[in-house]
């Protein structure tokens, strides 16, 4: 709804004044002179008329200057990021070609979910030698038990004791390596049988998160050195930022941090320190600060890289303050509106200093009366009319 602002200037009282005087000797000169009388004297135009109806329609509020606790904090740049633990490269035990892939930048994976399969020859030899190793044991095994009976009742020699003994351990370390092999190519070898041999073989998400980069594409050839994608998980972001060495005795692990993204209007989050990084750049004399968002959900709506502006918490000041909606700024300078009357407020210059959780500080507080009225809602709007 737009508010009315009436306004007189000078001229209007002169002209009105100049019609009073030609009209002096008329009959009708005692009416105009009356009408006259009554026009408010608000000729300059820094005061503005709000009828309480429109008070009400536009949900204006009013207030004092009131003794306000404001944050002292240390303020820095940050970027999200993700913790080590949260980031996967996703490349092959083995090497194989590249079967199938039906997966793009940005799809979301479970832990354990298939990535991608690759196909060799070499895999199915794998599980040939387990099969072959896995029937020699249970020979070599009753092998190595017999001669021990035996030479217990002294009807063998410590020789055949000592073969059979080393026979066993050889075939057995084959079949365990060759087990742990197969577990790597996630095939399992409980179920393992000749009837059931594969050439193909699965690589799965080791963590949950998103994909953020494919490097590789069916039929693709690959090396257990080659990175094939990787994996992001972006519910457990968390802020790093580089402080100033002058800073850094104001700072402990548990602050309370206040942020917001750079050239966003999202508005402010919340978050703690996690970690300070005590080791000083040599170049730009900072050390880094590692930030945890307070709610995790909030993550939703950021990214990695994505810039942040951080205010740490390091302490608490009473001082004097109005909303920040009860001040505007118009080129440098600061404004606000302080009621004369019930339905009449004046525009004022105001000094401000701090910000903090939608207050802003007035320096120049004594130039007020304590019980001085400002507008603390629709202040914009009036001045800007």
């Amino acid at each position: 709804m737009k508010i009315t602002i009436y306004i007189f200037r000078s001229v209007m009282f002169l002209s009105l004044s100049g019609l009073l005087f030609t009209s002096c000797n008329s009959e009708g000169g005692k009416d105009l002179r009356e009408q006259a009388i009554n026009i408010p004297d608000t000729s300059n135009s820094d005061h503005i008329v709000i009828t309480e109806n429109q008070f009400k329609a536009a949900q204006m509020q009013v207030g004092t200057i009131k003794p306000t606790a404001f944050d002292q904090t240390v303020k820095a740049n940050g970027v999200f990021t993700v913790p080590p633990e949260r980031k996967a490269s996703v490349s092959p035990y083995f090497s194989g070609y590249v079967k199938e892939l039906s997966l793009l930048p940005g799809d979301q994976v479970r832990k354990g979910q298939v990535l991608f399969t690759l196909e060799n020859p070499d895999y199915i030899r794998v599980q040939q030698r387990y099969l072959e190793a896995k029937g020699q044991l249970r020979y070599l095994d009753a092998e190595y038990k017999r001669q021990q009976e035996l030479m217990k009742d002294q009807i063998t020699s410590e020789k055949n004791l000592l073969k059979a003994e080393a026979d066993y351990s050889v075939i057995k370390a084959q079949y365990e390596s060759l087990k742990k092999q197969l577990w790597l190519m996630n095939i399992n070898p409980n179920t393992l049988s000749a009837s059931n041999l594969r050439s193909t073989i699965a690589v799965i998400a080791p963590i949950e998160g998103h994909i953020t980069k494919i490097n590789t594409q069916k039929g693709a050839y690959l090396n257990p050195s080659d990175m094939a994608l990787s994996i992001t998980d972006t519910k457990h972001l968390q802020i790093k930022t580089q402080v100033f060495e002058k800073n850094l005795p104001q700072l402990k692990a548990g602050q309370p941090v206040v942020f917001k993204v750079q050239n966003g209007n999202e508005g402010s989050y919340h978050g703690t320190v996690k970690l300070i990084n005590k080791a000083i750049d040599e170049h730009d004399r900072t050390a880094s600060v590692y930030i945890d968002l307070k709610d995790d959900e909030a993550a939703d709506h950021f990214a990695p890289g994505m810039y942040v502006e951080v205010a740490i918490v390091t302490a608490k000041d009473t001082l004097n303050a109005l909303p920040e909606e009860a001040v505007v700024s118009i080129d440098n300078d600061h404004y606000g509106l302080v009621r004369i009357n019930e339905t009449t407020f004046k525009q004022v210059g105001i000094k401000i200093g701090k910000t903090s959780n939608g207050y802003v500080e007035i320096v120049n507080p004594e130039v007020f009366e304590s019980n001085t009225v400002f507008l603390t809602k629709g202040t914009f709007e009036m001045i800007m009319e």
